[in-house]
């Protein structure tokens, strides 16, 4: 069985909690990916590293800015008042809301709006421990931050896991042919 220490990405990119929202946007404006963990340097007398502290993603950034919801329901009564009668009116300006939202929010550290709760797994996680949480956990992780004595080590994403079970089902079916 395949572990998260032969399928993960070493070379991990990550941001920095103190990092400015709007660095962050540019950098996943300009990545292949949709989401880095968070880390804060950690130095101690044996040695320095980095340690995961949250995960930011595309979604984060679309909840920050979303426009308000600007839209009010007035009830009316109509003579003799026993029933009303409800409108709506929007109140809301999109461009100029997301333009005002980004504006606000651009300057804010990055650990503002990241997720803290992340899902981990080190890295002899099997192939269906990674699938377990890419598969059926509720909050749509898309990545597994692998993690080793306190620090980042690697990076397992749904393609990984999809790459590796195509793998070992081609080997299989290139086995099950050899012995026919």
């Amino acid at each position: 069985m395949l572990t998260a220490r032969e399928l993960m990405t070493e070379d991990v990119e990550t941001v920095t909690a103190d990092e400015e929202v709007s660095e962050v946007l540019t950098k996943m404006s300009q990545a292949d990916f949709n989401g880095y963990p968070v880390v804060e340097r950690v130095e101690t007398e044996e040695r320095t590293y980095e340690r995961l502290v949250g995960v930011v993603t595309q979604r984060d950034m679309v909840e920050l800015f979303q426009p308000s919801d600007r839209t009010v329901w007035v009830p009316i009564g109509l003579p003799p008042f026993l029933e009303t009668l409800e409108y709506q009116i929007d109140l809301s300006w999109d461009a100029l809301d997301t333009e005002l939202d980004l504006f606000k929010n651009a300057g804010r550290p990055v650990r503002d709006v990241m997720t803290t709760d992340v899902v981990t797994l080190g890295p002899d996680a099997t192939l269906d421990e990674i699938l377990d949480v890419l598969a059926t956990d509720e909050r749509d992780v898309n990545r597994v931050p692998i993690i080793e004595d306190d620090e980042i080590v690697g990076i397992v994403t749904r393609e990984d896991a999809i790459r590796a079970i195509r793998m070992e089902r081609t080997a299989k079916e290139g086995g099950a042919e050899e012995g026919r």
